[in-house]
């Protein structure tokens, strides 16, 4: 695809952001058929597969080759194509996109930028910092356990001007081996597909595999922290409520197909937030997203006041297919339905608690 191709289609994604992100292309991740649909069309080198994470269309080809290595193993879990578990994280990748936040936030670059390299991915950039860390692991693990080829050995290109990223599995393993190990867990897992159990119970189990793994991630991501003094007071907040929502998610081991996951990712700001923005009354921002900011907000002070019990209560009601099951359900009324009443949510947790 012409890098002029790219830029006219990045710039119609753009200038669609007027009220809220631009989460789908033709039904799929942003740029999703332009992306590596075999793991020979990524680069090589000396027989290395050697892929560029930092380039938007490199780093999505890698997820949607993970899509493809774990869609055989999920069959029971999925009604349509779409229904694996990964499609969350493409998903993800194209919302940072379009909404601005893999740009070089502090400038020095036109990294991410219209008028430089749109599919340029900045290591500057705590979103695509963060990011890398739910890409790159389980790519590396993934091509570890098999799922990508026979004797697939990866070594992944680092970014310019940027130390410390792990770039090859045994790296990641002696860097990140909690991450590791539980990517590890995932893949290994999903291989067994004639369990005793219900069909229910067994999707329960892996996804709860699945985000054990993504939690491992988001944790090694936190040698990216010191990035988030490169933004305002308002996204550092916003992106601090965001990481703490993923204990809700992972909690009720949320399934995240890309039906459901548009849903969560269409309400969330369509732009860096700038200071002043004061949800829910930032007027370039539709409605619901500022009901986004406002809960998302509202859930993570909240939890800060009771002394991080509010995510305890939630993890501890979580106990079981049944309750989670519930969870799902409120965490849907919480973020989709403007007329919820963010308070009951307190009166809630203890009612789905009492069945553990």
């Amino acid at each position: 695809m012409s890098l002029l191709v790219v830029h006219g289609l990045l710039l119609g994604f753009m200038f669609s952001l007027s009220s809220s992100a631009v989460i789908l292309d033709n039904g799929m991740p942003i740029l999703w058929t332009q992306t590596a649909s075999q793991v020979t069309e990524l680069p090589t080198l000396n027989g290395i597969v050697t892929p560029n994470p930092w380039n938007y269309l490199q780093r999505m080809s890698l997820y949607r080759l993970l899509v493809a290595a774990t869609d055989p193993f999920t069959e029971y879990m999925r009604t349509n194509p779409t229904d694996g578990p990964m499609w969350g994280l493409p998903l993800q990748l194209g919302w940072m996109l379009t909404s601005g936040r893999l740009v070089d936030p502090t400038g020095a670059s036109t990294c991410g930028l219209q008028t430089g390299d749109p599919m340029c991915i900045s290591a500057q950039s705590w979103w695509g910092c963060m990011n890398y860390f739910t890409s790159a692991l389980p790519f590396l693990s993934a091509a570890h356990n098999g799922l990508l080829g026979q004797d697939v050995e990866v070594q992944l290109q680092a970014p310019d001007g940027a130390d410390g990223f792990c770039t090859t599995y045994t790296d990641c393993l002696a860097q990140y081996p909690d991450a590791m190990a539980k990517w590890d867990a995932f893949f290994q897992a999903i291989k067994v597909t004639d369990s005793p159990l219900p069909v229910a119970e067994h999707t329960d189990n892996i996804l709860g595999v699945y985000w054990q793994a993504q939690m491992a991630s988001l944790s090694a991501s936190a040698v990216c922290n010191p990035r988030q003094s490169h933004y305002s007071s308002e996204e550092v907040s916003f992106a601090n409520s965001w990481l703490n929502s993923a204990e809700y998610v992972s909690a009720v081991h949320f399934h995240s197909t890309l039906e459901k996951t548009v849903l969560f990712l269409n309400p969330l700001p369509s732009r860096v937030l700038r200071e002043g923005d004061a949800a829910p009354n930032i007027a370039d921002l539709s409605q619901e997203e500022n009901h986004t900011l406002s809960t998302f907000s509202w859930m993570k002070s909240i939890n800060s006041i009771l002394g991080g019990s509010l995510v305890r209560m939630w993890k501890g009601a979580m106990c079981s297919v049944a309750t989670r099951e519930k969870g799902r359900a409120l965490l849907e009324q919480l973020i989709l339905n403007p007329s919820f009443a963010t308070s009951t949510l307190l009166s809630i947790i203890p009612e789905i608690a009492s069945s553990c």
